[in-house]
This record gives structure tokens, C-alpha cells and sequence, in this order.
């Protein structure tokens, strides 16, 4: 039988049912004779990997309350989670996980669950937990003892439709765990305390398995004076390079790498020497490797690039000196002007289009740095307070507040950083849901408790902002896979619509879900009453009739489906309820990149398009693993075109469609074909910012894609 491999002829020398599973999955790569790609062999890849692999390398028990007994009493499980329920319910709780008789559909899926999350022996040999042990213990330990919950929980989990991420998925239960928290936030001021104290924090976090980003932009440049003398500073490329150390050196027991970034005011005198640190030709002395890079880009900044104006950078010791608060929690585009006019304040300038031309050669060079859109982002805050950095994965933008500390490194106050609670609905499955206001709540209560359930007392200030927040990251993943299914293009007409009516929705019912928690405990997040949730002002943004579906198709979706958008009285009437009983979480929503949980989840990662119909993937020893697109087929392959053939504008008109809906950010991605330029980079900033996009991720180019690593997903946050 001849086959042929992209275009090539290739000759198959076995027959299938004699090939491994490592063989099948292969075949993916090899269409048919009636050149078709042969889905059923992955599927066949996936059982055999069972049989071949999973089957021997499992510890078989006796029944459920031996295997409980043995993994409790060994240290494998954390008992406490188990003494909040009787066993009979457990065991219920099991055979209800069970009884959907799942099966991974990808060989990926199945490969990345049992190298990444479930329970192994303590030598790493042996399997202890199928994916209906690790669902189970998940809602177990999430439910708290709260029966109902653990059974929305063990049904949302095993229906497809919601997915913990990878923290907590692969810690919840288990004695030797990491924390459940995807990242950290940490801001730092413009003193020796507080850089000492944050590369201490680092070191903390990242022990524990979280991806941890730093706010640079509050410490004064190289040159700038101390204690009155001049040009003293460093500047904040030395800390960067003490903070790269300290994550190369923190890992989580060998799990996860240790993984940071750091953000930067695009008007802080030291910015230009901060994007050369990627550069591929940096001194040595300079040269980031390992650390992410973003810029807090304001909106005076593309108006001084549009008129081809200088554009001037202020020392932030001065300007704090001047205002009498960090540079951070300045608006730059409010008070430009008059800060230019201060002659209290050192500056410099360059020019703004040079500078956006060094944006795009980095990441051209490097794919960073990562870009978050200052004034946008604040103007869609309903909270009070300045969102002033992001995250590893640019989707966290949450208001924080600075710490003081003593001159022995204790807190005369304790400031507000950021913990990432998060977990992603797949929108095909919640799409099929039978009741889309439960899989909603469902997902809010789980990680609410997760929020609830982390305090990490080394880093007073995550641990304070965490109790004080409440903030969760429901994200979303699965669009293209769910557009695909039903036969719509992505970034078309029908596309957009869809988007638009679909988060509106997870939008109302996200509130409702946390202000019916606030209702329940009689409490709501810190500060409630300054945001606009309490004013009314959140909900006068909206115009109900914007939510509903405009085209046919996307009306027939919806009619089908559990799903209905909001109308004016229910908008109406969720207002009314807010401004009464409050919000239990100060933030609702943030869309990341997800990586191995689309995998397991058999999703198209976020809702960006798909990278490839076939992916590949370099995947620790196996080596080369091939997964196809989710809910694609050889009849519907025309609606899988990838990112580089759909371009960014598209991809961005859509992610614009969901951000009007998103408290947070969404993690976008932008892919170019190899024939792009620095300036097309450039216009697609432009576009972004315009469309009102809030963050961006990387920046991917097609021959990156050919060198296998545009699917490396947010490696950083390991979602």
C-alpha cells in the first residue's frame, strides 16, 4: 500500500495492527490512498497506548477503600479532604466519574495526562490514578465537603465541559504538592527593601510551581542619583539579571521550571536598553535568556508615533518625588504634558517611531516583548486603582498597591499582589450544555475555591491581596475547534457574531454566579464599594440588545443550545442585585493561552485559531507526536484554515469581539507568514490598539512555526 507524506510518496512496510502506538499516532502525518488524513489511526494510537503502556505500569487495587486506604495511609493523599465526606458518598462520587466511560480522543491527550498529571509512585514508575481518580479527587478537594458541588464538579469535569488548570489539576489532593495557583504578581518598588524583598518572593513562588511576573517601571534608571548622588543607579537591568538567576534556580521539586517576566513603562528612561537585553547579538553583560519581556504602552505614545514627535521618558524617582506616589500609578498619557513642563523631573527623549521600529526588530528577533495597552486596559477597569503590569501570559490585569517595609524587611504595611486562579470552559461542550447558567457557576464555585484555599504566608503581600480579591480567571478555549464543527469561518460575519453573543453570555452569568456566592456568605471582595459594580456604572456601559445573536446561523446555535442572552430587564435586574448583595470576586474573567489542558480536554487552545490542522509537537522521550485539530474531519477541513493563512486581522477583530465582554485580558497571539516586515508588525500593533485590544502575547513567524515551536503554548503559566 503506497501513502503519501505532504505530498510525498511513501511506502508502508507493517501492517496497522502490528504497529505500536507511538507508530499510529505517526500516521497522522500519512494520508490514505484516497488521500484523506487517517483520524481513526490517532484514536487507535490512544487505545493501543493503554494496552502497550498504561495497563502495565498501573498499581491494581482491590476495590475503591483499599486503594483509598493504601494512598492516604502511603502520604500520596492528604486525608483531610477525605474526612470531609463520608465514604459512601466517595465511593458514589467514583462511579459517577466512571460511568461516563471516557476515553482520551488523541493519543497527545492521553500521553500528556499521564506524563503531567496523574498520581504516580514516589519513583516515578507507576500509575496510581486513572483521569476518573484525578476528576474525582479534584472535586473532592475543591467541593470542600459540599456533596452537591463535588457531583457539578465531577459532571463538568468529565463532560468536557470545564478544565482546572494545570496547578490545580495536578495538585488538588495530593500530600506532596505544589500550590494551585497558575502565577503570581509582583510589583516593586524604587528601594533596596522592596527589590530585595521581590527576588526573595520570586524564590518563593517559584519553589512552589508558580510563574511569577515583576513591574520594573517604579525603579529609577541607570545614572539616577542616591541619597543625592549623582549617577549612582544601576538602573533595572542588574535586577533583572539577579531575578534570572533566582528562577533558573527555584523549580518545584523538578516539575516546573522556575518561569518569570517583567514589565516595563514604554516612558521609562531605561526602556531602550531593556528591549536590547533579547537582542541576538546582546553583550553578554546584558543578555536575557530566560526571562519574559513586556511593555506598558500608553495611548500618548502611538499619538506622538503618528505625528512623528520625540517622545520624552521621566525618572521615576522624580516623578514620585513630584506626585508623591510610584510612577506606576501615574496615568503618563494624563499627565505627559505638564510632566514634560516640570522642571523638577529629569527626562530624556527619543524618537516615538524609532522606538516602536525597535519594538517590532525584537520581537521580530525573539517574539517578545509582550505588549499591554495602558489606557485601554484602565479604561475598562471597574475597579478602583491602576492596572499598571500583566502576567507571564498576558491575560491577568488586575489592580495592585505597593508595600512599605521596614529597614529590616518586615512590613509596616502590607500591599496588594496578584495570585492567577484559573480554568478554562470548552465552548463546543458548554455549547452543549444542559444547563449553561450551572456549568457556569459550576466553574466560578471551583475556582472560588481555589482562591479560598490558598494562603501563602512567604508572600504576605500575594496572601493579602489574594484574601482581599477573591479574583478567579475563568478562561475560555476551544472557538476555532466549535466554529469548525458547525461549519463557520473563523474571524467571518458568522464568526464575530457568534463570539460577541457567546461571551456576553458567559459575562452575565459569571456575575450572577459570584454575586449569588456574595448573597450565600454575606461578603463581597475588598473595596466593593468603590468599584463600578457598585455604582452601576459597569452595567450602564451595556446596551442589552448588542448581546443577542444577529445572524441566522448564530441564532439557530443559540436556539438550540441551553444558552440565552441577557435582555434588558435581566441586565436590569442583575444590576439591581449587584448594587444590593455585592460580588463575592473582584475579578471574573481572563482568557489565557492554555496549553496541556486543551490537550486532555481535546480543545483548539484559547480562541485563537489553530496553529496547524496537524501539529507537532517535541514531546520529552517519545519524540515527535502528531495531534490533529479538534472536532476537525476530512469533511469539514476547509473551516481549519491556520493562523498564518486567516492573519492578524481577523484573529484580532475576534479576540476584539470577546474583550468587551472580559474583565481582565486575553492572551493574543499574533502570527505572520515569513515574508513579513518590522513594519507590518508594526501596523498590527497599530490595528490592535485600535480595536481596543487590550495585552499581546508573542509574536510567531511561520519559519518559527517550521522549527516546531510555535506550540509551545504558555509554557510560563503552565495552564
Amino acid at each position: 500500500m503506497t501513502t503519501t507524506v505532504l505530498g510525498q510518496s511513501s511506502s508502508e512496510h507493517s501492517p496497522h495492527d502490528q504497529l505500536d502506538y507511538h507508530a499510529l499516532n505517526a500516521l497522522l502525518n500519512l494520508y490514505d490512498d484516497q488521500g484523506r488524513i487517517q483520524f481513526d489511526k490517532d484514536r487507535e494510537a490512544a487505545n493501543q497506548y493503554f494496552l502497550q503502556h498504561v495497563n502495565q505500569n498501573t498499581v491494581y487495587f482491590h476495590d475503591l477503600e483499599e486503594k483509598i486506604k493504601y494512598l492516604v495511609d502511603n502520604k500520596y493523599y492528604e486525608p483531610h479532604v477525605l474526612k470531609q465526606y463520608s465514604f459512601e458518598f466517595v465511593k458514589t462520587l467514583y462511579k459517577r466519574a466512571y460511568s461516563y466511560k471516557f476515553r482520551f480522543k488523541s493519543f497527545l491527550g492521553a500521553y500528556k495526562y499521564y506524563t503531567s498529571y496523574t498520581l504516580k509512585t514516589f519513583d516515578g514508575k507507576r500509575y496510581l490514578e486513572r483521569f476518573e481518580d484525578r476528576v474525582s479527587m479534584t472535586a473532592l478537594f475543591l467541593a470542600r465537603g459540599d456533596e452537591k458541588l463535588a457531583e457539578n464538579l465531577v459532571d463538568e469535569i468529565m463532560g468536557g465541559r470545564f478544565q482546572p488548570a494545570t496547578p490545580t489539576f495536578l495538585n488538588a489532593g495530593k500530600a506532596q504538592r505544589g500550590e494551585l495557583v497558575s502565577c503570581f504578581l509582583l510589583r516593586i518598588e524604587d528601594n533596596m527593601e522592596s527589590i530585595g524583598r521581590s527576588i526573595n518572593s520570586a524564590l518563593q513562588l517559584s519553589k512552589r510551581g508558580g510563574g511569577v511576573a515583576l513591574l520594573l517601571s517604579n525603579i529609577r534608571e541607570s545614572g539616577a542619583p542616591i541619597k543625592h548622588i549623582e549617577n549612582q543607579s544601576s538602573g533595572v537591568i542588574p535586577v533583572m539579571k539577579l531575578l534570572e538567576d533566582s528562577f533558573s534556580y527555584a523549580n518545584q521539586l523538578g516539575a516546573r521550571q522556575g518561569a518569570g517576566a517583567v514589565y516595563l513603562s514604554a516612558h521609562h528612561p531605561d526602556i531602550m536598553r531593556f528591549l536590547d537585553t533579547k537582542r541576538e547579538n546582546a553583550d553578554e553583560k546584558i543578555r536575557i535568556k530566560t526571562l519574559s519581556l513586556g511593555v506598558v504602552i500608553p495611548d500618548i505614545t502611538f499619538e506622538l508615533a503618528k505625528n512623528n514627535d520625540d517622545m520624552y521618558l521621566f525618572s521615576p524617582y522624580d516623578v514620585e518625588r513630584v506626585y508623591g506616589k510610584a510612577f506606576s500609578d501615574i496615568s503618563v498619557t494624563e499627565h505627559y504634558w505638564e510632566m514634560v513642563e516640570d522642571d523638577r523631573i529629569r527626562k530624556a527623549k527619543i524618537n516615538a517611531r524609532h522606538f516602536f521600529q525597535t519594538l517590532a526588530e525584537i520581537q521580530f528577533e525573539s517574539g517578545y516583548p509582550y505588549i499591554m495597552f495602558e489606557d485601554t486596559v484602565n479604561r475598562s477597569n471597574p475597579i478602583a486603582g491602576r492596572v499598571n503590569m500583566s502576567n507571564l501570559c498576558s491575560e491577568i490585569l488586575q489592580v495592585n498597591s505597593p508595600s512599605v517595609l521596614n529597614d529590616d524587611l518586615t512590613y509596616d504595611t502590607i500591599g496588594h499582589d496578584i495570585s492567577c486562579n484559573l480554568g478554562s470552559l470548552n465552548i463546543a461542550m458548554t455549547m452543549d450544555s444542559p444547563d449553561f447558567a450551572q456549568t457556569v457557576e459550576t466553574a466560578v464555585r471551583g475556582l472560588t475555591s481555589v482562591a479560598d484555599q490558598t494562603a501563602i504566608h512567604s508572600v504576605p503581600s500575594v496572601r493579602e491581596g489574594n484574601d482581599s480579591a477573591h479574583a478567579i480567571g475563568l478562561g475560555q478555549m476551544n472557538l476555532h475547534g466549535y466554529l469548525g464543527r458547525e461549519h463557520i469561518e473563523y474571524g467571518s460575519e458568522e464568526g464575530l457574531d457568534f463570539t460577541n453573543a457567546y461571551f456576553a453570555a458567559i459575562m452575565y452569568a459569571a456575575i450572577k454566579a459570584s454575586n449569588k456566592i456574595a448573597r450565600e456568605r454575606g461578603e463581597t471582595f475588598g473595596d466593593f464599594a468603590d468599584s463600578e459594580y457598585a455604582s452601576g456604572a459597569f452595567f450602564d456601559r451595556y446596551d442589552p440588545a448588542d448581546f443577542a445573536p444577529k445572524t441566522q446561523k448564530v441564532k439557530d446555535l443559540f436556539a438550540a443550545s441551553s444558552i440565552t442572552t441577557p435582555n434588558a430587564e435581566d441586565w436590569a435586574q442583575l444590576k439591581a442585585d449587584v448594587q444590593e448583595h455585592g460580588l463575592y470576586n473582584r475579578y471574573l474573567q481572563a482568557v489565557p493561552p492554555t496549553g496541556s489542558i486543551s490537550y486532555i480536554n481535546n480543545s483548539t487552545s484559547s480562541i485563537h485559531p489553530i496553529a496547524s490542522k496537524i501539529e507537532i509537537r517535541k514531546e520529552g522521550k517519545i519524540g515527535r507526536v502528531y495531534y490533529p485539530a479538534p472536532h476537525m474531519d476530512n469533511e469539514n477541513l476547509e473551516y481549519f484554515k491556520d493562523s498564518y493563512e486567516i492573519g492578524y486581522e481577523k484573529i484580532i477583530d475576534t479576540y476584539a469581539e470577546a474583550t468587551k465582554y472580559v474583565d481582565q485580558g486575553l492572551s493574543l497571539t499574533l502570527f505572520f507568514k515569513d515574508t513579513v516586515t518590522t513594519r507590518d508588525i508594526n501596523r498590527a500593533q497599530i490595528y490592535a490598539w485600535r480595536k481596543g485590544i487590550k495585552t499581546l502575547y508573542y509574536i510567531r513567524l511561520r519559519q518559527m512555526a517550521l522549527a516546531g515551536t510555535e506550540v509551545d503554548g504558555c509554557v510560563s503559566c503552565m495552564l
